[in-house]
C-alpha cells in the first residue's frame, strides 16, 4: 500500500526541510533571557540511609552543562544560526564557567553582563538507578541555588539597550524567561516596540505568572502541562477552543503546545491548526524540550517557512530530546536534527510499503 496524497506531501515537505537545514544559511537572532549552569550528578542508589528513609547515592560521574537561555544560544550555534544572548551572571566560578563554555563553542557573549556579588543560578540535579539495571535512571533530588535579590535596573537598562542596538537585521527575537528577572515589563515593552516597528517576530517561552508581558507575541510555546494549567485557569476543558480564548485574550499569532510523545501542535490567529506526531516508540527524558523548539521555530522563521514546516521541524527538534540517552546535558545540532527529520520521513515511506 503506497503513501496517501496527504503523506505524499509530508514527505516532500521533510526532505525540503532536510535541504534548508544543509544550506549554509546562517541567521541572525537575538536573545535576552536568564542564563544558568546546570550540574547532573549521576550514579547508583543501592541502599536506604541508617538513619532515615533516603537513597544513598553512590557517584559515578558528574557533568556541567549551560542552562535556560544560554542552553537556547548554544543550540541556534550548533545549528550555524549566528546570535547574540543578552543576560546576566555573577561575579563567581559558575558565571565565570558558564562565559568559558560558550565561549569555547563560539557563542558570542559580549551581551552578558557580570554582575559584581551577584550569585549564578545554579540547578543540580542527583540521577541514579539500581547498579544491577542497565537503563531505568531517575531523579532523586535537585537543588537550586539562586539569587534573591533582583537584578539591577541598571544593569537591565544596558542590556536591553544593547539588544536594541542588535535589532537591525535580526530574523527574530526570542524571550526566554526562567524566572530569574531578565524578563521583566518595561524591558519587554521597550523590545517589543522596536521589534515591531522593524517588524521582527517574537518568540516567546513565557513563565505563566508572566503572560501579562506576551501581549501580541508572534510565537508562544507551552509544554502540555502548563497548557492544561492555562485550560483550568480559563475554565475551559476543549484544547482548540482554550487556544482559541488565549489566541483572542493575548494577541498572539500561534500558540505552540509541546506534548511529548503526543507530539507538537500548532494553534494559528489565521492559519488552520497543525497537528505532528510523535514517532518515538520510547520517550527517555524531557530536559531541554522547550529550548530545542525555540531554536526549531527561530530556524523556521528565518528560512521562511509556512506553519505546517514548521509544525514538522519543531516536533523533529523535539524527538531529538526525547529520544536522548542516558546524559540529561544533551543538546541540540544540526546534525541529530537533520539525521531525525530524515528518520521521519524514512520511516513514514516504509511503513506504507
Amino acid at each position: 500500500m503506497g503513501m496517501t496524497d496527504v503523506e505524499v506531501e509530508q514527505h516532500d515537505k521533510l526532505n525540503s526541510i532536510i535541504e534548508i537545514l544543509n544550506r549554509d544559511k546562517s541567521g541572525n537572532i537575538v536573545l535576552i533571557g536568564d542564563i544558568m549552569l546546570d550540574c547532573y550528578i549521576h550514579g547508583y542508589a543501592n541502599n536506604l540511609n541508617s538513619r532515615a528513609p533516603v537513597p544513598v547515592l553512590r557517584e559515578t560521574h558528574r557533568e556541567e552543562d549551560v542552562g535556560a537561555a544560554a542552553h537556547v544560544a548554544r543550540g541556534l550555534q550548533s545549528i550555524g544560526y549566528s546570535g547574540r544572548i543578552f543576560g546576566a551572571v555573577g561575579d563567581d566560578k559558575a558565571g565565570s564557567k558558564i562565559i568559558q563554555y560558550l565561549e569555547n563553542e563560539d557563542v558570542d557573549v559580549s551581551g552578558i553582563a557580570i554582575i559584581e556579588e551577584r550569585v549564578t543560578t545554579v540547578k543540580t540535579r542527583m540521577l541514579a538507578s539500581r547498579e544491577s539495571l542497565i537503563q531505568g535512571e531517575q531523579l532523586l533530588l535537585r537543588w537550586d541555588v539562586e539569587e534573591d535579590e533582583p537584578i539591577p535596573e541598571h544593569a537591565l537598562q544596558v542590556i536591553y539597550d544593547q539588544a536594541i542596538q542588535n535589532l537591525d537585521n535580526a530574523d527574530c527575537v526570542i524571550l526566554s524567561d526562567y524566572g530569574q528577572g531578565v524578563v521583566y515589563d518595561s524591558g519587554v515593552e521597550r523590545i517589543a516596540k522596536h521589534a515591531k516597528e522593524l517588524n521582527i517576530p517574537i518568540i516567546a517561552d513565557p513563565k505563566l505568572t508572566g503572560l501579562h508581558r506576551t501581549h501580541d507575541v508572534d510565537w508562544i510555546i507551552f509544554q502540555s502541562r502548563g497548557f492544561e494549567l492555562m485550560k483550568r485557569r480559563i475554565g475551559e476543558s476543549d484544547d482548540s477552543l482554550a487556544a482559541e480564548s488565549l489566541i483572542n485574550s493575548y494577541g498572539w499569532k500561534h500558540l505552540v503546545v509541546l506534548a511529548g510523545g503526543n507530539g507538537v501542535t500548532i494553534y494559528s490567529k489565521s492559519e488552520e491548526t497543525v497537528h505532528a506526531p510523535c514517532t518515538l516508540p520510547q520517550l527517555r527524558q524531557v530536559i531541554g524540550l522547550i529550548d530545542a523548539a525555540v531554536v526549531a521555530i527561530a530556524v523556521s522563521i528565518s528560512n521562511g517557512l509556512g506553519v505546517s514546516d514548521t509544525a514538522l521541524l519543531t516536533n523533529a527538534a523535539c524527538e531529538c530530546i526525547l529520544s536522548a540517552e542516558a546524559s540529561d546535558s544533551f543538546s541540540l545540532s544540526k546534525d541529530m536534527l537533520i539525521h531525525q527529520v530524515g528518520e521521519i520521513a524514512w520511516n513514514l515511506q516504509v511503513s506504507k510499503r
